[in-house]
Order: structure tokens, then C-alpha cells, then sequence
């Protein structure tokens, strides 16, 4: 028995610990990507062969539909590198057991990174935490690092309270053999708990965190349990401070255990120094600062890398990771496995088309805004072989957007830095030539091309040359669709993929070009974010109802508006020529038809919320009005002009773009506080204006008013606006940096706010003030934009006052009928009560008579 054992663990040790399998249907694939092919091709011959002539009308439009469809030929060919050859990877946890006693396994280091408290919870970041400290490993081999370069004291606080948790959380995830592991996720699940008691304990502590949270400051009693709260002074800001180390479990140390006197993993609060000017390479310098730190503390050789909103779902992630690392044949040649990543609130159909979305994270290199795909690249050109992994349980999940605003600037902001790398020296095809295959250089470049592919979203539209145009255009969406169907989704998530898709090209990543390309040029960039962090019931019933969430008169949704009408005019306009025309007009039109008539049924959501809605989600009036007058000038144009429809689009987004300001308008609900960013450039004029619209409640209406707090990129307070429904301000930027909105609503209440900001600049002063010809020009055409903005900006102001003078009037109104009714009922009863007690006497009378 003892030899056959021996044997056994022998060929144990000869067995890979992975496999890796060749996806099926490759030939199949191939020769369907052939034919494709030869569409394409013959599609551009197509082109070449129909030049319009000298003087012949379409001659623009030819242009731009070539341009559009060699763009679109070429970036096929170049997603097609991450399909020409699929692989799935399978680890063995088991045959790693049997090889590496825990005694025997490697250490690992966890980076957690955050950098606002107030964008990014405490209590979302400690149940990450919490999550990783509960892995299915040796908790002496684990050590868990959070890098906080918000600097805040409150998520200090909550890794206290997190490391105070873990004594009870980690031996009740074990015990129970819980899933997930985060306790936000677990406890929501409501499953019958063994320990009822567990959960309350759990809902103190988030409470506590809460309540810090609200009031912005931590206990004193609190701070008086632990020295690192004195790190913290008045000195302290989030962009001037010294660097901060400290550690709340030491793993080490054989005294740090659990209530059943297990040992814990090492648990470390970093803050990096900061000072202001000073480059701080963001999220590549954080974790480079995380790898000095650790090799200090720890120094395991395996480091696994997460955002502070992806938790832990699957307890043996890591040793899934190992096996790959560790295998005898192959791992050497592992720098690094990429895990996809996935959320956990998608709706049924995904809505927004939150899809897994694989990068390349391993953010070490400085110089540009997605460091992670750079790093990557790097690691693979010096012969390393990294490894995906995409396993049948999801090994982290995060928080989706739940709002389109949100959804977009996500992928801008995503599809902007991945465009900089191209123009950089790390281009795939530059820095990789000779040092990765060239299907390797392709798929970098899937995600590299996102925004330049906005331009011929923006200008397409196909014609009839049958059997090319067709081919491609139905081969292409049924293979989309069962690959899509294969990977679980559903049809009409397909359907919203689509949606998704051409909203993304014509806003996000048309924008994140115009960005990449004013920075190449040296000019300065127009583009800047606000983002809302509330999230009401309302508009959480709206997500889980699959309601696109617009709601604000954003930039993006006139663009979005404005395609979405032009596309319904060009439909009907088509229709009309078809019906009031011959033959020959219904085959040069048919294809238009078609196109337009798939566009219009992709922005169904769009005119919904333009024309039927009248939830909060809706699109604002002003955003349909401005649409209106965009297509009404552009309609005008073209047939003054003679222009073909195929151009209008790109001309719109062009007009367009021609007013687009540093300018805002939100509407959104806030419980207790409720902050904002805005980037501004130095010298800039800052409007900003609020109203407060209603309150809840059917039954109350109050003036109670609302504060406002404005700060500036060191902290400093511009404004302090108390107790006020309505205000409007503004102040001259002293220096370049984000400026902070924080309301606070003191109100037992939830109110709903209207909220404007809109920052404004006169070029001429500086930039034109030595051209003494074109400075009149320039200074009229400044003073005619800022008074434009203006315009606009008291547009707003006055349109969110009278929303909320209608309110006003309706809960009076409301108030009055309930009123009178309450009166009415009241006489009623009176007169009842009078009737009654008359009848009584009288009764009571003709009985004495009686008598």
C-alpha cells in the first residue's frame, strides 16, 4: 500500500498542474472570416469602381462612405486576432494540494488601492477587504495592503473597524464555508444565518462608519484606541501630507489571532506622501509605492492587484492563480493571470452592456492614463507569456454604473487613455514589432482603436450592392449573435449590446478622440466630469426595470438626441421617395431604408424618454428642444445646399461640438450630503446655481433650504451658502485643479436638487492680445460665446425654477383641496352630529308629552 501511495504522489508530481485546450469550430471560423474577407474587398472595389465624376453631385459623400468603410474593413481585420485562435485554460487545485502542503506555499501580497472616501465609500472598501482576508489559504501567508491616496482619516477608520471585524468574520466564513465573502453581499442575500446575532453586529459597525462618514470627522473615544488616528492634524490634505504607514494586524506576530485562536493575515493602512506640484503618476505610483512598502513588510512573490470595488467571490481564486505559477513545465514563463472582470448588479438583459471587459492590469509604468495596459505590454515584449483565465465562477465581481451618464464616461474615460498609448512610443506596432506575434500587436490594438472608430459610426451609411453588403452585414450580426447567445447572454441583451455599442462610438469615444487629439496638438482639453454618487429608490427601480436613465441636459445626451431625430427625419424622408417614387428611386434607396429604419428601432429608448416619459429618468425638455433646433438648421442647410442626408450626422455632431462649454446641469436627490468635482483651468470664470425642486412626502411641503459648501484644490473654502432653496454664484479660478460642490440637506426630508456649474474663459486676453487686427473680432466672438453660456446658464436657472414653482402650486393646490375636504367632511359630521342630537331631544320630549 505504501509503495502503490508513493507512486501515486510520484506521478502526481509529473502532472501538469493546468491544462490548456484549442477552442472548437477553428476551421469552421476560418472560413467564415474568409468570406467575410473577400465581402470587405469586394465592397472597397465597389467604391473604387463607382468614383462620382468631375462636377457630378455625391462626391462628398462617396468620400466619406469609402473613408468609413475601409475604417471599418480594417479595425474587423484587427478584432479578428482575438478570436483567430481560442484557448480555455483549466487549473487542478487538487494536484496543487497534494504537491504544496500549506507550510510549503508561497506568500502573497494583496494590493487594495482607493483615492476618495466620498466617491468610493469606506464601507465598499473594507468589504473588499474583508473578503480577501477570508481567503481559503494560510492566513500567516497572506498580507493585505490598502493604499489610500485620498489621505483620508475616515478610511483609516473603517480598516480599524474592518481588522476588529475580522476576528469574528473569518472564522464564521470558514466555519460556515460562506459565499461570497464579502459581508454587504452576504448579509443582503438574507439566507437563514447560523449566528442571527452576527448580522447586528455587522449593522453597528456599518453604522458607526456611516454616521464618521456624515459628520466628516472620526469619535474621539475612538481615536483614542489606536495612535495611528494622530497621523491626522489640521495640516493634513489629501494632496499635502507625509506619507502614512500603519500596520493594524501584524501577521507575524503569533498574539495576532482570531476568537478561536487562529492566526490572521497581515493587514496594512499606506498612505503615500504628497505634495502639491508634484507628479504623483496616480494609480502607477501608488502601487509602485505599495511594492517598496511591502518588500519592506512581507516581501511574498506573488502579488495579486485589485480596485477597492472588486471583492473576492470565489475563496480559492488564488489557488487557481497558483496552479498556474507554480506548475514545474510551464509557469516560469508566467509573469502574470488576468482574471475578467464582472459585476453583480446587472440586470437580466444587461441594460447598459456591462460585459466583461480584459485588460492587461499590472500598473507599474508612468506617462500615461491607463499605466495597467502599458505595463502589460512591457512584461510580454521581454518573452513573458501572461495567462487569462475566465472561470465558471466569477473570481471578483464589482458594481456596474446603473446610469447612461455614468456608463459613458467610464468607456471615455477607458477609450481616451488606451488611444494616447497608440500615439505613444508604446504603440503595439511599434514598441512590439520583432518582440510579440503580430496577432498579439492586433489585439492590443481591439481596445486602442475605440475612439478613432467613432468616425465612421458617425458618417455611415451603406449602399446597394447586393450580394457584398448583404452578406457581410447579415453574416456578421448572426455570428455576433450566437456568440453572444454561447456566452450566456440573452437576445435582447445582444440587442442592448448594440445600443450600447453605437451610443459609445458616437459620444464616448468620439469625444475621447477630440481629447487624445487636442493633447497631441498641445491644446488645451475642454472635456471634465461630474459624477453623482446617490443613488434614490426610484432610480433604482427604474435600473432593475430595464428604464434607460437619462435625465439630465449633459452634452452627450444632445448629441445622442440629435442623431436619434435625424434619423427618424431621414427614415420618413425615405419612405416618402419610396412611395411618391419609381422603381429605380425604391432600389437606390432600399439600403438607406434599411439602415435608418435599424437605427430608429435602436433609439426606441431615446424617443421614449424625448416624448412619452415622465419619470426623473426622462430627458429634459431643454435637451429636446436644442435637438429640435440643431436638426431644423441642419435639415435648412441641406437642402439650401444641395447636400446628400448621408452627411447630415457627421455635420451635426460637428454644429454640435461648435457650442459645446465647460457647462452642466444635474438633477438628483439627496438624503443627508451629497459632493460634486469639477476640473477647472486657471483663470476661469465659475458659474454655478442650484433650486431646490421638491421634497418627498405627499403630505408636507416645507422652504427648508439647503447648504452649500464650495472648496478648492487645496481644501480652501470659496463659498458657504446656508439655508437656501435657491442660489446662484460665481467666483474667478485662482489656480487649475478640481473644485468641490458638497450640499448637505438638514432636513428629515429627501429633496431633489437642481444643480448647474458652467466655467467660461475670454481666449483673447492672453492669446490673441499681440494681434491688433484680429483682437476686436476675437473679443467680440468671446463676449458673443460667454453670452451664449450665459444665456443657457439662466435658462437652466429659470427652468429648474419654475419646475419648482409648479410643484409649489401643486402641493398648495393639493393642500387646499385636501383642505376643503377635511372642512367639508368636518361640517358634514357637525351637521350629522346637530341632526342626531335634535332627533334625540325631540324624541325624548314626545315621550314626556307622552307620559
Amino acid at each position: 500500500m505504501s509503495a502503490s501511495k508513493e507512486e501515486e504522489e510520484e506521478e502526481a508530481t509529473l502532472l501538469p498542474l493546468f491544462e490548456t485546450k484549442v477552442a472548437r469550430g477553428r476551421v469552421a471560423f476560418k472560413l467564415y472570416s474568409f468570406t467575410i474577407l473577400i465581402g470587405i474587398v469586394l465592397i472597397w472595389l465597389y467604391r473604387l469602381i463607382h468614383i462620382p465624376c468631375i462636377g457630378e453631385q455625391g462626391k462628398i459623400s462617396w468620400i466619406l462612405m469609402f473613408s468609413a468603410e475601409v475604417l471599418f474593413g480594417l479595425y474587423w481585420i484587427i478584432t479578428q486576432s482575438a478570436r483567430w485562435h481560442v484557448v480555455s485554460r483549466y487549473p487542478f487545485k487538487q494536484r496543487l494540494s497534494t504537491r504544496y502542503e500549506d507550510d510549503k506555499l508561497p506568500g502573497i501580497d494583496i494590493f487594495v488601492c482607493t483615492a476618495d472616501p466620498t466617491l468610493e465609500p469606506p464601507i465598499l472598501v473594507i468589504n473588499t477587504v474583508l473578503s480577501l482576508m477570508a481567503y481559503n489559504y494560510p492566513p500567516q501567508k497572506l498580507s493585505l495592503y490598502l493604499s489610500d491616496d485620498g489621505g483620508s482619516q475616515l478610511t483609516f477608520y473603517a480598516l480599524f473597524e474592518a481588522s476588529n471585524f475580522s476576528k469574528y468574520w473569518i472564522p464564521f466564513c470558514k466555519k460556515y464555508n460562506v459565499e461570497p465573502r464579502s459581508p454587504e453581499i452576504y448579509f443582503a442575500q438574507k439566507i437563514d444565518l447560523h449566528q442571527p446575532s452576527f448580522s447586528r453586529e455587522w449593522t453597528k459597525m456599518k453604522s458607526r462608519l456611516e454616521s464618521a462618514v456624515e459628520n466628516g470627522s472620526v469619535p474621539k473615544e475612538i481615536k483614542n484606541r489606536h495612535k495611528g488616528f494622530s497621523e491626522w492634524n489640521s495640516q493634513v490634505t489629501k494632496q499635502d501630507h507625509k506619507s502614512i504607514v500603519q500596520i493594524l494586524i501584524d501577521g507575524w506576530n503569533t498574539n495576532a489571532v482570531d476568537v478561536q485562536g487562529n492566526r490572521l493575515p497581515t493587514l496594512v493602512y499606506l498612505s503615500r506622501e504628497k505634495k502639491p506640484g508634484i507628479a504623483h503618476n496616480f494609480k502607477a505610483g501608488s502601487m509602485n509605492t505599495l511594492i517598496r512598502v511591502s518588500s519592506e513588510i512581507s516581501n511574498a512573490p506573488i502579488i495579486l492587484n485589485l480596485d477597492c470595488d472588486m471583492y473576492s467571490n470565489d475563496q480559492d481564486s488564488v489557488r487557481d492563480a497558483l496552479c498556474f505559477f507554480l506548475d514545474e513545465k510551464q509557469g516560469h514563463q508566467i509573469p502574470y493571470v488576468q482574471y475578467p472582470q464582472y459585476y453583480n448588479n446587472t440586470t437580466k438583459n444587461d441594460i447598459y452592456a456591462n460585459v466583461s471587459f480584459t485588460t492587461y492590469q499590472m500598473g507599474l509604468v508612468y506617462g500615461c492614463a491607463v499605466e495597467d495596459i502599458v505595463t502589460g505590454l512591457t512584461i510580454q515584449c521581454r518573452g513573458w507569456k501572461p495567462v487569462h483565465y475566465n472561470p465558471s465562477k466569477n473570481a471578483f465581481q464589482g458594481v456596474a454604473p446603473i446610469t447612461l451618464d455614468i456608463a459613458l464616461i467610464q468607456f471615455k474615460r477607458w477609450s481616451e487613455g488606451m488611444f494616447q498609448i497608440f500615439f505613444s512610443k508604446y504603440c503595439p506596432f511599434i514598441y512590439g514589432h520583432g518582440k510579440i506575434k503580430l496577432g498579439a500587436q492586433m489585439g492590443y490594438c481591439i481596445y486602442l482603436l475605440w475612439a478613432p472608430v467613432s468616425l465612421p459610426t458617425l458618417c455611415y451609411v451603406s449602399s446597394l450592392w447586393f450580394v457584398p453588403f448583404a452578406y457581410v452585414f447579415v453574416a456578421t450580426t448572426l455570428y455576433s449573435i450566437v456568440e453572444d447567445l454561447m456566452c450566456g447572454d440573452t437576445l435582447k441583451g445582444w440587442w442592448n449590446l448594440q445600443r450600447m455599442t453605437l451610443l459609445r462610438r458616437t459620444t464616448s469615444y468620439f469625444f475621447a478622440f477630440i481629447d487624445t487629439m487636442m493633447k497631441q496638438l498641445g491644446l488645451s482639453q475642454t472635456s471634465f466630469v461630474v459624477t453623482a454618487k446617490v443613488v434614490d429608490e426610484e432610480l433604482q427601480k427604474r435600473y432593475e426595470n430595464e428604464m434607460m436613465e437619462f435625465g439630465s441636459s449633459s452634452i452627450v445626451f444632445v448629441i445622442i438626441a440629435t442623431l436619434a431625430l435625424l434619423n427618424l427625419f431621414c427614415l420618413g424622408l425615405g419612405i416618402k421617395k419610396v412611395v411618391f417614387s419609381d422603381l429605380e428611386v425604391l432600389e437606390k434607396f432600399v439600403a438607406q431604408l434599411i439602415v435608418c429604419g435599424l437605427l430608429v428601432m435602436v433609439n426606441l429608448p431615446v424617443y421614449e424618454a424625448l416624448l412619452f416619459r415622465s419619470d426623473e429618468g426622462r430627458m429634459p425638455f431643454s435637451v429636446l428642444f436644442k435637438a429640435i433646433v440643431v436638426v431644423s438648421v441642419l435639415v435648412t442647410q441641406a437642402y439650401s445646399q444641395g447636400f446628400y442626408f448621408e452627411q447630415v450626422p457627421l455635420v451635426a455632431v460637428l454644429v454640435i461640438l461648435g457650442s459645446l462649454g465647460g457647462a452642466f446641469g444635474i438633477r438628483f436627490v439627496i438624503d443627508r450630503e451629497e459632493c460634486f468635482s469639477h476640473k477647472v483651468e486657471h483663470g476661469h470664470t465659475v458659474h454655478f446655481s442650484f433650486v431646490v425642486i421638491k421634497s418627498e412626502g405627499s403630505w408636507h411641503y416645507t422652504d427648508d433650504g439647503v447648504d452649500l459648501v464650495v472648496k478648492g484644490p487645496d481644501g480652501e473654502q470659496i463659498h458657504d451658502i446656508r439655508d437656501k432653496t435657491s442660489d446662484k454664484h460665481e467666483f474667478v479660478a485662482y489656480r487649475e485643479g478640481v473644485y468641490r460642490f458638497c450640499f448637505t440637506n438638514k432636513s428629515p426630508y429627501h429633496e431633489t436638487l437642481d444643480f448647474d456649474v458652467h466655467a467660461s474663459y475670454f481666449l483673447y486676453h492672453d492669446e490673441h492680445a499681440k494681434d491688433e487686427h484680429f483682437k476686436p473680432l476675437f473679443e467680440h466672438i468671446g463676449k458673443l460665446e460667454e453670452a451664449l453660456y450665459n444665456i443657457q446658464f439662466e435658462q437652466h436657472w429659470l427652468e429648474a425654477q419654475t419646475d419648482r414653482q409648479a410643484i409649489v402650486n401643486e402641493k398648495l393646490s393639493r393642500s387646499a383641496i385636501h383642505k376643503a375636504l377635511f372642512e367639508s367632511t368636518v361640517l358634514i359630521a357637525a351637521s350629522g352630529l346637530q341632526v342626531y342630537i335634535l332627533r334625540r331631544l325631540f324624541e325624548r320630549k314626545l315621550g314626556a308629552i307622552r307620559v
